[in-house]
C-alpha cells in the first residue's frame, strides 16, 4: 500500500510538472504569435492611413482644382451608378433566387448553378463585348438599319449610363443571388404556409415575411455588388464614364499629380468606409432565427405559362449574362488567332500566370499565419488585428495602389539619400516598379478572400488535437507544419484558388503598379478597349474566362459534396 501511494504520488507529481511546462512553453509563444497579426494589419493600415491623412490634410488648390473642374461630376456620376446597379442586383438576384429555391418549374435544377457562372466573367469583358455587339457601327444595330431603316431612334443607347448600369447588374446580380438563395432555402414553402394562416396570399406573404427574414443575406450580397461596383475601373473606363477610380487613374498617369489622385482616394474610401458602417448598423439593430433547410418536397409546383415565364426568365439572364459574351468573345477570337497569336500573348500569359501565382502563395501564406495566430493567441487585442488585416478587400484597387505607392515613393527617396551620402552612388528607383510593390498591393486587397476558407478549414480542427501533438513534444512550428498544413489542404487550395483568379482579372492594381513593360491579360485588354479594338481584346479575355471558371467550377464541387 504504501508503494502504492508512492507511486501515485509521483504519478500525479509529474503530471503537474508536465502540465506546467506546458502553459510555460504557452506563455512563452503567446507574444510571439501575437506579433504576426499585429504586424500584418500594420502593413493594411500603412496604404489606407496614408490616404485617410491626405483627406484630412487637403491641399487647397488641389480641393479648389476638383471641385471647379471634376468632383461634382464624379460623385453625381458615382451616386447614380451604385443606385442603379443596388436596385438592378436586388431586383435580379432575388427574383431568381426565390424561383430557383422555393419554386418548381422546368430547368430549376440546372438553373440553380448555371446562373452562377456570369461570375466566371469580368465585367469590364462584359462592358467591351456589350459595346461590340450593341454600338452603332455594332452589327445588332447594322443588321436592324438594314432591315428597317436608317432611323433607329428607339434603339437605347449602349454608350450611356444605364449602359453601364445594365452591364454591372448582368456582372454582379451573383453576389445578390447566391446569398439569397441560401436564405431561401432555409425558409422554402414553410414560410408562405406561415403567412397563409395569418390571412395573407403568396404574394403579400413573399413581401411581407420571406423577404424580410432573408434580409440579412440580401443585404451581404449588396453590400459585395457595390463594393464591386465603386472598385471596377475596366468597365466604367470601356464606357467613359467618369467615376472615382477612373478620375484617379486620369490625375496619376494623365496629370501626373499624385495629390490629387491622393486627395480623390481619400474621399472614396470615406464613401466607402461609410457604406460599412451604415450596413453593419442597420444588420445590428434587427434579430433573426434560422430554420432547418427544406426538403426537395417543399418547394411550390407551378405549371402553365406561369412556370414557363419563369423558365424564360432564367433563361434570358443567363443568356446575356454568360452565354452571349462568351460566344462572342470566341467567334472574334477564332478570327484574330492566326493574325495575332504571337510570341507576346506568350509573355502576357506568363506574367499573368507567375504575378498570380506569386500572389496567391504570398497572400495564403500571410493568411495561414493569421489564423493560426489566432488559434494560439485568441485574445481580443488579436481579433481586432486580423479583422483590420483583412479590410482591403472592401477598398478599391485604384485607392490601394496610390496609398501603397506614397509610402514607397517617401521610402525609396529615403534610401537613395541615405546610399548617396554613405557610398556616393546614385541607385534610382529601388522599390517602385518592382514586382514587389504589386504583390504587397494583391496581397493587401486579397487576405480577406484566402483567410475566409483557411480559417473555416481551421475551426473543423479541434483543440485537442493541438494538446495532443504538444504532449509528443512538438512546438508551434512543428504543429503547423506536421499536423495543421495536411488537414488544411483544401482549404489552403481554395483560397489559393480563388486569389489566384481574382489577380487574373485584377486591373487598376496591375495598371499602376507595374513594371515597366509588365504587360499581363488584364493590362492587354485595356490597352485594346482604350483603342476600341474589341477583336484584339477578346483573345486574353477568353483566357481571363476560362481562369474565372475555376472558382465557379470549385464552389459546384464542394457544394455538390
Amino acid at each position: 500500500m504504501k508503494s502504492e501511494a508512492i507511486n501515485s504520488t509521483g504519478d500525479n507529481t509529474s503530471t503537474r510538472s508536465y502540465f506546467s511546462r506546458l502553459s510555460i512553453y504557452k506563455q512563452s509563444g503567446l507574444l510571439r504569435w501575437r506579433l504576426i497579426p499585429i504586424l500584418v494589419a500594420a502593413v493594411v493600415l500603412i496604404p489606407v492611413g496614408t490616404v485617410i491623412s491626405s483627406f484630412f490634410s487637403p491641399a487647397s488648390d488641389v480641393w479648389q482644382h476638383l471641385v471647379e473642374t471634376t468632383l461634382p461630376a464624379l460623385l453625381s456620376n458615382t451616386f447614380w451608378l451604385a443606385v442603379g446597379v443596388a436596385c438592378g442586383v436586388t431586383l435580379l438576384g432575388v427574383s431568381l433566387a426565390w424561383f430557383t429555391a422555393v419554386c418548381e418549374f422546368p430547368g430549376r435544377k440546372f438553373f440553380s448553378w448555371a446562373l452562377l457562372l456570369p461570375l466566371a466573367i469580368p465585367a469590364y469583358v462584359t462592358a467591351f463585348v456589350a459595346l461590340g455587339l450593341f454600338d452603332y457601327i455594332g452589327p445588332v444595330q447594322t443588321m436592324l438599319r438594314e432591315w428597317l431603316g436608317p432611323d433607329l431612334f428607339w434603339f437605347p443607347n449602349v454608350r450611356s449610363r444605364t449602359g453601364v448600369i445594365v452591364v454591372m447588374v448582368l456582372a454582379f446580380y451573383p453576389y445578390v443571388y447566391l446569398l439569397a438563395r441560401n436564405a431561401f432555402l432555409t425558409q422554402g414553402k414553410r414560410s408562405l404556409e406561415a403567412a397563409q394562416s395569418l390571412g395573407l396570399n403568396r404574394t403579400q406573404g413573399f413581401f411581407k415575411l420571406a423577404l424580410p427574414m432573408a434580409r440579412p443575406w440580401i443585404a451581404g450580397g449588396l453590400m459585395l455588388a457595390l463594393m464591386e461596383t465603386l472598385a471596377d475601373f475596366g468597365t466604367v473606363a470601356v464606357f467613359n464614364y467618369d467615376t472615382f477610380t477612373t478620375a484617379i487613374y486620369k490625375a496619376w498617369f494623365a496629370m501626373f499629380s499624385l495629390s490629387a489622385a491622393s486627395q480623390l482616394a481619400s474621399l472614396l474610401i470615406v464613401i466607402v468606409f461609410a457604406m460599412i458602417l451604415i450596413e453593419q448598423q442597420l444588420r445590428s439593430r434587427t434579430r433573426y432565427a434560422e430554420i432547418k433547410q427544406s426538403a426537395p418536397g417543399d418547394r411550390i409546383p407551378l405549371a402553365g405559362w406561369r412556370a414557363w415565364l419563369i423558365a424564360g426568365f432564367a433563361s434570358g439572364t443567363l443568356f446575356f449574362a454568360f452565354l452571349l459574351p462568351v460566344t462572342q468573345l470566341s467567334i472574334w477570337a477564332a478570327d484574330v488567332f492566326a493574325r495575332d497569336f504571337d510570341q507576346r500573348y506568350l509573355e502576357f500569359l506568363w506574367h499573368s500566370l507567375l504575378v498570380s501565382f506569386l500572389a496567391a502563395l504570398l497572400t495564403c501564406s500571410v493568411a495561414l499565419l493569421l489564423v493560426y495566430a489566432t488559434r494560439r493567441q485568441s485574445d481580443r487585442v488579436t481579433r481586432a488585428a486580423v479583422r483590420i488585416a483583412t479590410i482591403g478587400y472592401a477598398l478599391p484597387g485604384a485607392v490601394l495602389a496610390v496609398g501603397i505607392f506614397i509610402p514607397l515613393a517617401w521610402l525609396d527617396n529615403w534610401l537613395s539619400e541615405v546610399v548617396m551620402r554613405l557610398f556616393h552612388i546614385e541607385t534610382g528607383l529601388l522599390i517602385q516598379g518592382t514586382l514587389a510593390t504589386m504583390l504587397i498591393a494583391y496581397m493587401t486587397r486579397f487576405l480577406a478572400v484566402s483567410h475566409s476558407p483557411i480559417d473555416s478549414a481551421m475551426q473543423r480542427i479541434t483543440g485537442n488535437i493541438d494538446e495532443a501533438a504538444m504532449g509528443l513534444g512538438l512546438g508551434g512550428w512543428s504543429v503547423l507544419r506536421r499536423v495543421h498544413l495536411p488537414m488544411l489542404k483544401g482549404g489552403l487550395f481554395t483560397g489559393a484558388t480563388l486569389v489566384f483568379v481574382d489577380v487574373m482579372k485584377e486591373m487598376p492594381i496591375t495598371l499602376m503598379t507595374r513594371p515597366f513593360g509588365w504587360d499581363t491579360l488584364a493590362v492587354r485588354i485595356f490597352e485594346m478597349t482604350s483603342e476600341g479594338q474589341w477583336e484584339q481584346a477578346a483573345l486574353p479575355a477568353v483566357a481571363l474566362v476560362l481562369a474565372g471558371l475555376l472558382p465557379i467550377v470549385l464552389f459546384m464541387r464542394q457544394t455538390d459534396r
